[in-house]
């Protein structure tokens, strides 16, 4: 898509979302979240069914003998087939009328009893009474007009973006809550970049929305690779986060059936228990204390030690380790303090990780990237390719990336990294990995380090101990200018905060009180 293009459909996702806001009325966000991704998703099947229904309607090649009503014909396409009461064209012309949340829930439930991997995901809250019912009317009729008058694909697309535009500004909107199912796309773009997730099998244990894998699909179309290369697993034990994963995926035409959904999560009942995934990517919860793992003390995921049942930091590392391939790597985003720990014996597991020569990289994340925390965070790279594999042979070595002063704000409470942010960091990685990679330390920013110096550390892998701090630019006004100016504003500044002191001393005498 050309730049112009992309700051329309970004104009548009800003629109629309304004415009969608206003008309939540007495709903709180994580309420209308539901009702507004359930109609763009409505939105985007019966456009796609639309695309493959006038194609048999007007005979085109390959359709001359098609039934227009068929089913069969629709699975042929990959496209969800949507009943008459249920697609847009009817439900827009209802939109005025007072029955129309009770004829989007029936439309929900048609096309859920006709698709039979939709069942049980989409919304049916459109008849609650909450629910203000012009309102509704007039986001279906906005949502109507995405990609007016463009063709069927285009829509499509956009249909999509504005889906993943419209699932970040709610986690923005509900802050700690809508961290649980959203991760920044600043951070899932520097975990795609970097570990390059071309072809193979996608794991995230815990997935909340499907971030990661909708960046993977971008990344392959970006590189020109076969999207049905990537195939997804996952699990998510909120159902409601889970239903907006496989709307997510299905709109962008991800087969989303490896995701599942249960209770009890991945730690106490894994649902992927024999993957072994090429890449492992996940934003799992921070220094979880409530992961039960008092109750997997003799698992066999424990490869490099028992994790705490205080903290599922290193639970989570073990998890996925033990879903990789042997030529897999992962990201994982962990809070700052799993790169320092020592307690609970949280430090022999990091210990035992680098000297198993698991450990690829480490980057330091800014401030202010997440919507859920301030807690400062980082990024885990594992990789079982060290010894080589195509790149070169790094063992005994850990590259380390502060980008903690990266990025941008992009708003008064949230930070964002810019294109060249992202492709900085990643090509930083790249080079580093590559047999005749052109990679330098940058103090500040980058170091190699290796197992002498880590050990010298105590195995601490905090970026900050190992790339040191950036040189000051030189301004080349000597240090003595420099001091003799300083110490002349220090001086006006403390005659002015004397005349200041007096001056309160003075009001506080007029209305009789003395200092």
């Amino acid at each position: 898509m050309a730049k112009n293009n992309n700051n329309k459909v970004e104009q548009l996702e800003k629109t629309l979302f304004k415009a969608a806001d206003k008309l939540r009325k007495n709903m709180s966000a994580a309420n209308y979240k539901d009702v507004v991704l359930g109609l763009i998703f409505l939105k985007y099947i019966s456009d796609s069914f639309k695309e493959v229904y006038e194609k048999i309607i007007n005979k085109e090649k390959g359709f001359e003998y098609a039934n227009p009503e068929d089913v069969d014909e629709y699975r042929a396409e990959n496209v969800f087939f949507v009943p008459q009461s249920a697609r847009w064209s009817y439900l827009f012309y209802r939109a005025k009328l007072p029955s129309i949340g009770k004829d989007i829930d029936d439309a929900m439930e048609a096309i859920e009893k006709e698709n039979s991997s939709l069942r049980g995901i989409l919304p049916k809250i459109y008849a609650l009474p909450n629910l203000h019912k012009p309102s509704l009317g007039e986001l279906l009729d906005l949502i109507g007009r995405i990609a007016l008058g463009d063709e069927a694909s285009k829509s499509k697309d956009i249909l999509g973006r504005v889906y993943e535009y419209f699932l970040g500004e709610f986690a923005s909107l509900e802050g700690k809550k809508g961290g649980q199912f959203y991760t920044p796309k600043s951070i899932v773009r520097i975990m795609v970049e970097m570990i390059e997730s071309y072809k193979g099998r996608v794991f995230d244990p815990a997935c909340g929305s499907g971030g990661m894998f909708i960046m993977s699909e971008k990344f392959v179309k970006e590189h020109q690779g076969m999207v049905d290369d990537v195939i997804v697993y996952g699990q998510e034990s909120n159902a409601e986060t889970w239903k907006l994963c496989r709307m997510n995926l299905a709109i962008r035409g991800i087969d989303g059936s490896q995701v599942k959904w249960n209770t009890e999560g991945s730690f106490l009942n894994d649902l992927h228990k024999d993957l072994k995934a090429d890449f492992v990517l996940a934003n799992p919860p921070f220094n979880d204390s409530d992961w039960s793992g008092q109750l997997l003390q003799n698992d066999p995921r424990w490869q490099y030690g028992v994790p705490p049942a205080s903290n599922a930091n290193y639970a989570w590392l073990q998890h996925m380790i033990y879903h990789l391939s042997p030529k897999g790597v992962m990201a994982c985003v962990l809070a700052n303090g799993s790169l320092s720990t020592q307690t609970n014996d949280e430090g022999e597991i990091r210990k035992a990780l680098v000297e198993k020569d698991l450990v690829d990289c480490i980057v330091a994340l800014p401030k202010q990237l997440f919507y859920n925390t301030g807690i400062p965070a980082c990024i885990w790279f594992i990789s079982r390719k060290r010894a080589g594999n195509g790149d070169r042979k790094r063992t005994g070595e850990i590259l380390f990336i502060d980008a903690s002063e990266v990025g941008f704000m992009a708003d008064r409470t949230h930070r964002e990294f810019t294109e060249e942010d992202i492709a900085k960091i990643s090509n930083t990685y790249h080079e580093w990995r590559k047999r005749d990679g052109k990679y330098e330390d940058i103090k500040g920013f980058c170091k190699s380090a290796n197992i002498e110096e880590i050990t010298k550390h105590n195995f601490v892998l905090t970026p900050g101990r190992y790339v040191g701090i950036k040189d000051e630019v030189d301004d080349g006004i000597p240090f003595e200018d420099k001091m003799s100016g300083l110490t002349k504003k220090l001086a006006e500044q403390m005659v002015e905060e004397k005349k200041m002191d007096e001056e309160i001393k003075n009001q506080l005498k007029n209305i009789g009180f003395k200092i």
